[in-house]
């Protein structure tokens, strides 16, 4: 017996609900059918995905098992997703993936652009970090992408898009934004310092040395400018953040710190809707990405 998607999603529903019962509910189906569907799992597997019978603690591989499942359910969900909106697009589809920091800036305009120009069509934004930003493209998922550096990929054109320095972001009344002097490395990365995803486009050798020290990490631009506003932490972000960041929060340049990140549009070249996405891509690149806030 092969192991099928709606078996990962009852395995998955199961691990994440702690119990029989509520994870039927959630799936439409009866408390037996769900229990034997597990069953079929481990018979297939030869191994206990679960310890005991009550099904809240997940086995050994149990564990393993759920994190890859995890990946393959949402993979076929967003595939599906995508496939009905393909069929559903008779006026084009264009389909556009950003990191976080610049989807904020982009996607507003691009959708208010896109469906102006081409009433009925179908846009699909998602915002990710910059490896599924690429792998998205690489697997035909995307039209357009915009991620952080430069990265050949096979049938994708890069074009760059902007670049913009690194700095400090911290609470609009903390003591480093207030100094007359712009802070150095070795004050910003202090004990309320917090290492983002970002941070490791840095080469700056002091400033990778100090950072890898720090004991916080957030990988989630919200959660990060939320634990920033609270005037007890500090980050390094590029500046072009700053344009939506909340007036509680400030951006400030730090001394020994020159380092850019770059950003890039990509573009595949050969996609369903060919002159849609060069639109799209031609209107991204007019667009006005540059930092605008005082260093």
């Amino acid at each position: 017996m092969a192991l099928k998607i709606e078996m990962l999603r009852a395995f998955c529903t199961v691990a994440q609900t702690g119990n029989l019962s509520e994870a039927a509910n959630r799936l439409g189906r009866t408390q037996s059918a769900v229990s034997m569907t597990l069953k079929q799992m481990e018979d297939h597997l030869g191994k206990k995905l679960f310890e005991g019978e009550r099904k809240n603690q997940l086995s050994p591989l149990g564990e393993q098992v759920f994190e890859l499942a995890q990946k393959q359910v949402r993979h076929f969900d967003q595939t599906v997703q995508s496939i009905e909106m393909a069929a559903e697009a008779t006026h084009g589809l264009i389909r556009i993936v950003s990191v976080p920091s610049v989807a904020a800036l982009v996607f507003p305009a691009v959708l208010e652009h896109m469906t102006a120009r081409f009433p009925g069509l179908k846009v699909e934004l998602r915002d990710t970090d910059t490896q599924q930003v690429l792998d998205a493209l690489a697997e035909g998922k995307a039209d357009i992408g915009i991620a952080s550096g430069y990265h050949p990929l096979n049938g994708v054109k890069a074009v760059p898009l902007f670049e913009d320095r690194f700095g400090l972001v911290c609470s609009a009344d903390h003591p480093l934004l207030r100094q007359e002097q712009p802070p150095a490395i070795a004050e910003v990365t202090g004990p309320g310092f917090v290492r983002n995803a970002l941070c490791g486009l840095i080469r700056n050798e002091r400033f990778v040395e100090a950072s890898s020290a720090a004991d916080v990490t957030i990988h989630n631009t919200h959660s990060l400018i939320t634990m920033v506003r609270t005037g007890k932490w500090v980050t390094v972000l590029p500046q072009t953040v700053a344009r939506f960041m909340p007036e509680t929060t400030a951006f400030r340049a730090i001394a020994d710190l020159p380092d850019k990140r770059e950003v890039y549009l990509y573009q595949r070249e050969r996609s369903r809707f060919a002159a849609l996405t060069e639109e799209c891509s031609s209107f991204i690149q007019s667009c006005d990405l540059s930092p605008d806030q005082p260093e």
